[in-house]
């Protein structure tokens, strides 16, 4: 059953007996169960959210860019978005979030966001360096985006330009911050004194640094700092003049360290509700196994219905998230171990074996 407003679509799924409610303006979701029947942990009739690069572009080298990114990288055929498109629409998928590369410097961007919001009823969004904001670029993502999130990159002049420009054009705006052992006294700083640039913001995002692509330095990854405590009360506490949010790539520190509500808190959802698409027609079931030695499935040859409910690379992350947390931690069903691609950037004190493995890459090829 699928009830639609102008802006609300609410989604009752018979056989992974839960409704889903997302607001169209607002980014709100929620997940109610069935009566009888506990939270779903995994859609089974397909994923909520698609990550889709559509393109490995990028002007800026950043030493950070987990995609190597560059000027040699590639664009997503037409023909293939419109394949993504099509099946993403069967799958009954929400929101599909672009990114890259630089996605809005794709050369026909904003007729990619037209067709996935107009012609399959799908909302996108999209992260961005903040270079390429032209004026068409601009009108498209006003008309057709639910928000964008803007990557903050030092010195943060580029990062201020860029987010006044969609600000000026009302479009919702996110901050991404990369949060690592070396930029963690810059964003306490940020969350004491906010910056100018966070005026207007809908929220700051932090995403934990993983290691991985051009500059994978396990020196930076951020359990080697020893503020994290100070740091979560800080990004937890009450009467923030903004809104703060976590890639759940930082459960582990949130759901042991935060002061947020349990109900705000959600393990990895990679292979649970979300997968991630190369502009190669690459599907992962999570974006960050590109440049860490894994293979991705050809949609090319295979179904995203297919990958999704039966591919080897998919049961086998489901499986290890549905192995739990530690014994130990009273966090164990928010956490579900933390990250099984990267042990070693969760931030949690319990260790047992599969936590300080995490997943073969074997396991995982397509």
């Amino acid at each position: 059953m699928v009830t639609r407003s102008a802006a609300l679509i609410v989604k009752h799924f018979d056989q992974d007996h839960y409704t889903a409610v997302f607001d169209t303006r607002t980014g709100f979701f929620v997940r109610m169960e069935d009566d009888g029947y506990s939270e779903p942990f995994w859609s089974e009739h397909g994923p909520e959210l698609l990550d889709v690069s559509i393109t490995n572009w990028c002007d800026r080298g950043c030493s950070c860019c987990y995609r190597r990114a560059d000027t040699s990288g590639s664009h997503m055929a037409l023909v293939d978005y419109e394949e993504v498109l099509r099946q993403a629409a069967k799958l009954h998928v929400f929101q599909i979030a672009l990114g890259g590369g630089n996605p809005n410097q794709h050369p026909i961007f904003a007729e990619l966001l037209q067709r996935v919001r107009a012609e399959y009823g799908i909302v996108p969004n999209y992260t961005t360096n903040g270079r390429g904001l032209s004026e068409r670029v601009l009108t498209a993502t006003k008309k057709y985006c639910g928000a964008v999130a803007v990557s903050a990159y030092e010195p943060y002049e580029e990062t201020g330009m860029a987010v006044k420009k969609l600000l000026d054009q009302g479009v919702t705006t996110n901050i991404h911050f990369v949060l690592s052992g070396r930029s963690l006294e810059t964003a306490m700083r940020w969350l004491s004194e906010p910056p100018r640039l966070l005026e207007g913001v809908n929220a700051i995002v932090f995403l934990n640094y993983k290691p991985v692509g051009r500059h994978a330095d396990n020196t930076l990854l951020l359990k080697s700092s020893c503020r994290l405590d100070e740091f979560f009360r800080l990004a937890t506490a009450e009467r923030l003049p903004f809104r703060v949010g976590f890639d759940t790539c930082m459960i582990s520190g949130l759901a042991r360290l935060g002061k947020a509500h349990k109900i705000s808190l959600e393990g990895c959802d990679a292979g649970r509700f979300s997968l991630f698409v190369s502009e190669k027609m690459e599907v992962f079931p999570c974006s960050f196994m590109v440049e860490a030695g894994y293979r991705g499935v050809s949609l090319r040859s295979n179904s995203l219905a297919e990958i999704w409910k039966t591919h080897s690379s998919f049961e086998a992350i489901r499986a290890s998230h549905a192995a739990g947390g530690c014994d130990q931690c009273s966090s164990r069903s928010e956490c579900l171990a933390g990250c099984p691609i990267f042990p070693q950037m969760n931030l949690c004190p319990f260790r047992y074996a599969g936590h300080q493995q995490g997943i073969a890459p074997r396991v995982l090829h397509g």
